[in-house]
């Protein structure tokens, strides 16, 4: 199976999955910074996951 960079190879179908994981990692890694406090790191993250389950479920609406 050979995997094409400029169709995304392996990871082509993984976008949503891929910028929720950088959003979460990034809340977690501003909280511990000491950037921001618990409150904006679980409202960020809170928001990534509504993101993904929207953009999810608009993703299997489509095909009905």
């Amino acid at each position: 199976m050979k995997y094409n960079l400029i169709s995304g190879g392996m990871l082509a179908n993984k976008k949503s999955q891929i910028m929720f994981g950088v959003g979460a990692l990034s809340a977690v890694a501003s909280y511990l910074v000491g950037d921001t406090d618990i409150f904006i790191m679980c409202q960020t993250i809170f928001t990534l996951v509504g993101m993904y389950f929207i953009h999810k479920s608009d993703k299997t609406n489509k095909g009905k």
